[in-house]
């Protein structure tokens, strides 16, 4: 098997990293819709009396997206990316 050389990885780095910027930006827009929606819902809950942080809903939200997980995200990290977005929409709420 021929060994790549230094341009050809180069140029393959490069689209992997251009490709990984797309995401990113997807992500991020994504997250800011969620974040919309997170709002309206600190509104509803502040409008009916209720807390804002909900355990229950979390763990659900949680085991859900961990029983939809394929790909080589372990759990544990899935777990820690997703509770970090929850306590920012929660602080988002307040």
């Amino acid at each position: 098997m021929k060994k790549e050389t230094r341009p050809d990885f180069s140029k393959k780095l490069e689209k992997k990293r251009k490709g990984i910027d797309l995401i990113d930006q997807k992500l991020l827009m994504l997250l800011n819709e969620r974040f919309c929606i997170a709002l309206e819902i600190g509104k509803m809950k502040k409008e009916m009396g209720k807390k804002i942080y909900d355990p229950k809903r979390e763990k659900e939200v949680l085991e859900r997206l961990n029983q939809k997980n394929r790909g080589p995200l372990k759990e544990e990290d899935l777990k820690k990316i997703f509770r970090t977005i929850m306590k920012a929409c929660r602080r988002s709420q307040r």
